[in-house]
């Protein structure tokens, strides 16, 4: 096994800003903001700052679920934020989530507006705010949080780790590739052994640990994050494949993957939502081009 340089620590780490790769703008060593930047602010309940990546897609198919469920109280707007601009530390964002990482959201429905930063606690917050997708039998609650936290700790080995030293990193290290492609290769396999035996995550009902896995462990199996389903040979993992296949089709989750997308087919794209009528409409219509 080789890599390309052969690296010795320092006695103490100094930043480098030069080295880091396609994301090394925006990646730095210290939290807060750079920019004065008010967030803007919609009609609705629900203001949602985000990016259709996986951690913002979990986000907008549990409001769009909510919607499709009859829970108008869950109306939100959807407003893009550009993490490769750097939209992501403007003062109205950090004061929002202090992490700096999207997506964020402010629930403005009572009388003092409450933030709620991470999108595992904006899905356990929605949840139960309408009663929906989080199972109250004291079981079924402990399977469903179980997988979402599952998904909160693993995903990270599976787009910081493998996604960014496969597809993102500015060399490529060998140990470090192997080293992640084998744990992501084990998380698929623990998801697959699962499914096997049982429809959704939690049992036979739908909850919010599927939403939370299948935009990062769904869209791998489909072959649709960092070019590597050959690399991963994601077609064994059949039972993935098809709890996969099955949530894709639903009707929230077709919108939802669709919101804060500005990249790929036109069709599947919304930069912005302020209404269900928006997804109607093309996104070249709603930026005039």
């Amino acid at each position: 096994m080789a890599d390309t340089t052969d690296y010795t620590p320092p006695a103490v780490w100094v930043w480098n800003k030069e080295n880091g790769g396609r994301f090394a703008a925006i990646n730095r060593p210290i939290s807060g903001a750079t920019h004065e930047k008010v967030l803007p602010v919609g009609k609705h309940p629900f203001q949602l700052y985000s990016l259709g990546t996986p951690n913002g897609v979990k986000v907008t198919i549990m409001f769009e679920e909510l919607l499709e469920l009859g829970h108008t109280g869950a109306e939100y707007d959807a407003w893009m934020v550009v993490i490769s601009n750097g939209d992501q530390f403007g003062s109205g964002f950090v004061e929002v989530n202090p992490n700096s990482k999207i997506p964020a959201l402010m629930d403005r429905s009572g009388d003092k507006p409450i933030r709620i930063f991470e999108s595992g606690a904006m899905l356990v917050y929605l949840a139960e705010k309408f009663g929906a997708f989080l199972p109250t039998e004291p079981a079924a609650r402990a399977e469903t949080l179980s997988w979402l936290f599952w998904q909160m700790g693993s995903a990270p080995f599976l787009g910081g780790g493998f996604g960014h030293f496969y597809a993102y990193a500015p060399v490529k290290i060998e140990y470090a590739i192997d080293r992640y492609a084998m744990e992501v290769k084990r998380q698929m396999h623990v998801l697959d052994t699962h499914l096997a035996t049982h429809e959704y995550l939690a049992g036979d009902t739908y909850t919010i640990a599927d939403m939370a896995v299948f935009p990062w462990y769904g869209a791998m199996a489909k072959g649709l994050l960092y070019g590597a389903a050959e690399f991963l040979s994601v077609h064994e993992y059949k039972n993935v494949l098809r709890w996969a296949d099955q949530i894709n089709q639903r009707p929230a989750v077709i919108r939802g993957r669709k919101v804060n997308v500005g990249w790929g087919d036109p069709a599947n794209q919304l930069l912005e939502r302020h209404d269900a009528s928006d997804f109607e409409l093309r996104t070249q219509d709603k930026i005039g081009g």
